[in-house]
């Protein structure tokens, strides 16, 4: 297992050398934040990437994410050129020996918050969900200000999106995602990159709007569109966390053993309602997802790929990111790596 952190790029406000001194993380998840949907990043800028994070003594084990066009989603005639720039954008990770890309499949939206400081009863604050409040927006009324909202779209631009999805239904998204990944996953294969879908977070419609990697069930189906060790899943305990019909240890344990798990996002969350929930700390107690479990099931199962920290709280007065903070992650990251080492001990 290798245990990784997020970061932001030069304008995250964590840097790469306060990183490096939390001792158990030795990878960097990181992307290019500015190159344009549907454009092909480039070699060098990946090289210097990579470069950077390799100057503080630490890998550049895994891009997330490389975002997948609408009009590939949506399945426009336009989506041909958007596959081509992004099975060269792959290639271009394979030549840097860069070995693992996280990527989802979320029409429009990527994750998505109702409130980014939600206090919890030690004062610290998470990220928090409630539906109700989703279904009480009217988003043709204008943009509101949520957490997680698609700020790469203009209110036009918005508008567009969502009058094309109004006819894309479950089957269609899964039509469309089908063919991106009959037409990627053997450049990926060939390039030595192991591909994993996030789970959609939350794993139910929002504004109406299809979501479709929500379950086992989803992620088998997945699975079985391309038979390949490049085709696989970014396993998200938080994610999937909130739809409790999901046996999350099962669930992650059939598919590290089948080996497409190249990736590992751990998260706790609470659940407070049938479609609301908040963030809580790493820690079994904290929430709903027994972490204990999940990382012994990733040992018993084998597992050999990248974890991250997911999503902290904000504590001891930090400011920054929130979801990003350092402190909390780094308590998350020491957390996870102590319960690999005792589980592994206690096996032997």
């Amino acid at each position: 297992m290798i245990m990784t952190f997020r970061w932001y790029g030069e304008g995250d406000p964590i840097p790469l050398r306060h990183i490096r001194q939390i001792p158990v993380v030795k990878g960097i998840v990181s992307a290019l934040y500015d190159v344009p949907v549907g454009e092909i990043w480039p070699l060098e800028r990946m090289a210097t990437l990579q470069r950077r994070i390799l100057d503080e003594g630490l890998a550049l084990s895994v891009i997330e994410s490389i975002p997948v066009h609408e009009d590939i989603k949506l399945g426009r005639p336009t989506r041909d050129r958007y596959i081509d720039a992004y099975r060269q954008s792959i290639r271009n990770m394979g030549a840097l020996g860069i070995p693992i890309l996280c990527y989802n499949f979320m029409p429009v939206f990527d994750w998505m918050r109702t409130d980014l400081s939600m206090e919890l009863p030690d004062g610290s604050t998470a990220l928090s969900y409630d539906h109700e409040a989703i279904e009480a927006i009217d988003i043709k009324d204008g943009i509101p200000d949520l957490p997680g909202w698609a700020t790469a779209y203009s209110a036009e631009e918005l508008r567009s999106l969502l009058d094309a999805y109004a006819g894309v239904g479950t089957e269609d998204l899964w039509r469309n995602l089908n063919y991106f990944l009959r037409a990627v996953v053997p450049v990926a294969e060939e390039s030595g990159v192991r591909m994993g879908i996030h789970p959609d977070d939350p794993p139910w419609p929002v504004f109406g709007l299809p979501r479709i990697i929500t379950d086992d069930a989803a992620l088998a189906r997945l699975t079985e569109i391309v038979d390949s060790p490049s085709n696989g899943i970014s396993f998200c305990t938080g994610s999937l966390g909130p739809n409790a019909g999901i046996d999350l240890i099962k669930s992650l344990g059939r598919f590290v053993r089948k080996g497409r798990v190249p990736f590992v996002h751990a998260r706790n969350i609470r659940r407070t309602g049938e479609r609301a929930f908040h963030e809580t700390a790493h820690c079994s107690e904290s929430g709903d997802v027994d972490i204990y479990r999940i990382i012994r099931e990733l040992a018993d199962a084998g597992f050999d790929g990248a974890i991250r920290p997911d999503h902290g709280r904000m504590i001891w007065d930090e400011r920054g990111r929130p979801g990003y903070g350092l402190y909390d992650r780094a308590l998350g990251a020491m957390y996870l790596a102590g319960l690999w080492e005792a589980v592994g001990r206690s096996s032997k």
